[in-house]
């Protein structure tokens, strides 16, 4: 079977490709496609991406087992998935522009369906945490409303569904190390340098 599948012409190699293609934008104009995905590969490793009609709705790191993601979604969200590039082609250009310093906050559509009370607010104060500067837990839990949840604030940042665009590691202890995060402690490290540069 593979020396028949080596031996077609070119044109039959892209026809999955140009099928999928065709698939997804059906879905999408027929209003089926209620999650649309994507993987981007970064500097703090392969990124899935996916986003409804609302906006993005997970951003998850490779550790985080991408399929594994894919599931939850469907279980959360719907099971109407497909990888679909251009739906995320905004967030993937200032991802780009984010990794290579041209960049300083992301200005794409989110859907914040995945958090509720306390988490959502605690999201909704990091973006305001400026680029290069970080906020402890303590800080980040009195700017939320609850001087006394610091413990719900980690909870918070290590649920944050939207990691980096929503920018969880800005908050550290304390004493400035860095805490938990979701992408792993590389990756927390790799942009607190990338932004302090």
């Amino acid at each position: 079977m593979i020396d028949v599948i080596a031996s077609l012409p070119v044109e039959y190699e892209v026809l999955p490709h140009r099928l999928h293609e065709r698939l997804t934008a059906a879905a999408e104009h027929e209003g089926l496609l209620d999650v649309a995905y994507r993987t981007v590969d970064t500097p703090v490793g392969s990124l899935l991406l996916a986003a409804t009609e609302q906006g993005l709705v997970k951003v998850a790191f490779a550790r985080q087992d991408h399929e594994a993601v894919l599931a939850e979604l469907a279980a959360t969200i719907s099971p109407r998935i497909l990888r679909a590039p251009a739906r995320l082609e905004a967030v993937v250009h200032q991802l780009e522009e984010y990794f290579t310093g041209r960049r300083r906050e992301f200005d794409v559509p989110l859907d914040f369906r995945l958090a509720r009370g306390f988490r959502l607010s605690v999201l909704e104060h990091l973006p305001r945490i400026a680029y290069g500067r970080t906020e402890s837990y303590a800080e980040v839990a009195a700017a939320a409303g609850s001087p006394k949840a610091v413990r719900a604030v980690g909870t918070a940042c290590a649920r944050n569904p939207l990691p980096v665009v929503v920018p969880c590691h800005r908050v550290v202890r304390s004493d400035g190390s860095y805490g938990q995060y979701a992408g792993g402690e590389e990756a927390k490290r790799t942009l607190l340098t990338l932004e302090a540069a």
